[in-house]
């Protein structure tokens, strides 16, 4: 991994927990996550629908190309879970600001919703985003998705008075 403060490109790094695996994204991860995420409930709060396992494919395409912004690192991880050897979700970090700052988001499969796997993953994503040197870290939550702020808060984000978008905006 180069450093963040040269301003070069950060790429996601094998990142483990106590139950997950946080795998940089490949391509060839698209059938499986599209049945991961299949789930329109998964959609309530961000909108959309469920990706087709070959529009996933496309999108998983352009996201480990890369940014075409070079002052912009997308880093993307799929969750495995151990114990099932399955993928169960994903999270991301869009580091700016010459590596002190990042947005970071999660989504976990329905399934596997409920047995604090997005806090555990977004937890590792925000260590090892600090062990990269990143100083800020944020996420936006709709003010509804209960669920979504308490992972924000178990990794360690507090909430803020702002909001993006209708969505108010955690801060570490």
């Amino acid at each position: 991994m180069r450093s963040t403060r040269s301003g070069e490109v950060v790429h996601a790094e094998p990142i483990g927990t106590a139950r997950l695996d946080l795998l940089p994204l490949r391509v060839e991860h698209a059938p499986e996550m599209a049945a991961v995420l299949a789930d329109p409930a998964l959609h309530t709060f961000i909108g959309g629908a469920p990706h087709t396992p070959q529009a996933l494919h496309s999108r998983y395409e352009r996201l480990v190309a890369g940014s075409p912004d070079p002052a912009v690192s997308w880093c993307n991880w799929v969750l495995r879970l151990r114990d099932a050897d399955c993928l169960t979700g994903t999270v991301q970090a869009t580091i700016t600001d010459r590596g002190e700052a990042a947005e970071i988001a999660w989504v976990v499969g329905a399934p596997w919703q409920g047995r604090g796997l997005a806090s555990e993953a977004a937890t590792g994503l925000v260590g090892w985003l600090r062990k990269q040197g990143v100083r800020t870290i944020v996420a936006h939550v709709h003010p509804d998705h209960h669920a979504s702020a308490a992972v924000a808060r178990s990794a360690g984000l507090s909430v803020t008075s702002e909001q993006q978008d209708g969505e108010v905006r955690w801060r570490l």
